[in-house]
Parts: C-alpha cells; sequence; structure tokens
C-alpha cells in the first residue's frame, strides 16, 4: 500500500489517474488542501493546528455563510497510524518547486519522517516531461503533468536519507518558530519567511486613481509576477490595504474579487 501525499486537488486528479493505469503505484492519494506556505504555522495553548489554519482562511475567504474547513493534520495523522499498524506501507510525497509543496514536505516530514526507508519522496524539480503534444517542458506543479508521465515519474520515487531526515526535519520547527505570514522559494527545499505584504508594493503598483475590478488586479500581479500565493490570498490583502488607508474599495468586499473594485486612496507612495 503507498500512499500518495500531493498539494492540492488540481494536482491530484492526474496522479489518481496515473494509479489507476499503473499497478506497482496502487494506493490512495491523501490531498494537502491547506497552502502552507502562507499564514500562521503558531497555534496558541491549547488550540489545535487545524483550528488555528481555518481561522487564519476565515479571515482571507470572508465569508461568514461558508466558514473555513482545515482537516489536513487529522488525515496526515491517518497516515501516521496506517504505517504503524501496516510495515508495508508506504509513502510517497510528490512535490514541485514550488512554496506550496515544498512547505507540505516540511511539514508531513514532521510526522512521517520516522518511517525510515518508507518515507520517500518524488521530486520533480528541474526535470522535463513530455507535453500533451509530444515537446519537453519543465513543469511548475504536478497538475501540469499528464497522468502517462506521471507514471513514468514513479521511477523517481526514493527514500529520504537519514541526512535529509535530521536538516529537513528542523526546517518545519524553525518556520514555526518564525511563524512569519508568508513564506517563498529559494530553490531546492529551501524556504524563506516573509512578512505577510511581501507582494503589497506589486499589487499597489498595479492600482490607478480610477478604481478597476479586484479580479482584473488580481490576475494581472499573478501573470506577471508569478505570485505562489492564490488569488484568495491577494484579495486579501488589498483589503487589509485599505483598512491600512493605502487604498480604496468599492462594492461587496464580502463576497469574491469580481464584486469589489479597487483603487489608490490620495496620497498613496509605493
Amino acid at each position: 500500500m503507498i500512499y500518495h501525499i500531493v498539494t492540492g486537488d488540481l494536482a491530484a486528479t492526474p496522479l489518481n489517474e496515473a494509479i489507476t493505469q499503473e499497478p506497482s503505484m496502487d494506493g490512495q492519494v491523501v490531498v494537502v488542501k491547506d497552502v502552507l506556505n502562507v499564514g500562521p504555522l503558531l497555534k496558541e495553548e491549547g488550540q489545535k493546528f487545524s483550528e488555528m489554519r481555518a481561522a487564519f482562511w476565515q479571515q482571507v475567504v470572508n465569508n461568514e455563510k461558508n466558514p473555513a474547513q482545515v482537516d489536513d493534520m487529522e488525515r496526515l495523522l491517518e497516515v501516521v497510524l496506517a504505517l504503524t499498524r501496516d510495515e508495508e506501507a508506504k509513502v510517497w510525497v510528490w512535490i514541485a518547486p514550488i512554496p506550496a509543496d515544498i512547505c507540505t514536505y516540511h511539514w508531513v516530514i514532521k510526522y512521517l519522517g520516522k518511517f525510515k526507508g518508507r518515507f520517500q519522496v518524488v521530486n520533480i524539480a528541474g526535470l522535463p516531461f513530455l507535453d500533451e503534444n509530444g515537446k519537453l517542458f519543465f513543469p511548475k506543479s504536478i497538475a501540469e503533468i499528464s497522468p502517462k508521465e506521471l507514471v513514468k515519474a514513479r521511477k523517481l520515487a526514493r527514500a529520504v536519507t537519514a541526512g535529509e531526515l535530521e536538516v529537513d526535519g528542523y526546517e518545519w520547527t524553525k518556520l514555526t518558530d518564525e511563524n512569519a505570514g508568508l513564506r517563498t522559494s529559494e530553490g531546492g527545499k529551501r524556504i524563506v519567511s516573509r512578512d505577510a505584504g511581501y507582494y503589497d508594493n506589486i499589487l499597489v503598483g498595479l492600482c490607478t486613481g480610477e478604481f478597476q475590478k479586484a479580479s482584473r488586479l488580481v490576475s494581472q500581479a499573478l501573470a506577471k509576477n508569478s505570485i505562489p500565493t492564490g488569488d484568495l490570498y491577494l484579495g486579501w490583502r488589498l483589503r487589509a490595504m485599505a483598512e491600512q488607508g493605502k487604498l480604496q474599495l468599492q462594492g461587496d468586499t464580502g463576497k469574491g474579487l469580481k464584486d469589489f473594485d479597487v483603487k489608490l486612496n490620495e496620497g498613496t507612495l509605493f
């Protein structure tokens, strides 16, 4: 039995299909839905990790009718229990060169690293794959890879070494202690903590003195700068800067990005 840990539903879709095509990959896909490269990591005394993360995402989503649900920790602990009971079971962590995947790796190693030899990683960073037209490309996420190519990628699976377990195992503790609002990738498996407003200047730089749709502005920011946070996080930052007096918003900020507009506040400098 192989437990395939992957970040995000989009990445899980081709991976699930690949597993149906290749018997040697038979197992269960465990999707980490939380985006661990954004938001706090340090929980308060008596608080569960999932509760702390859900509270953060509730701020970001800003929708009281649909409370944020985060249960990745509970599902991860189910995997820990399964590996404890079944000494033949293995776990493969699929990671691409993006902060969310790398943070997932550092998070799960804290709980699964003790299963030496059975804790394996499939790292696609810097490796070429074939696209649907048969041309070589270097994917930035697991979701970009076809099921057929993911079947081939199974050969990349390798046990995390004792040295990696020691070094990488400390990384999550360091990130938790720093408890920054944002984390970025600096190459390899290196993650650097940043302030929550790390990308604010990019957003402000796209604003003008005239109102424009928040969705349009955020789309521009993501496309031009390859910001690895997702649109919800950037929408949250627009609202935060409006509270600071840097921006003006109009419309229903309690709904989606298409439901409110944004412009520079008079006198805002960037």
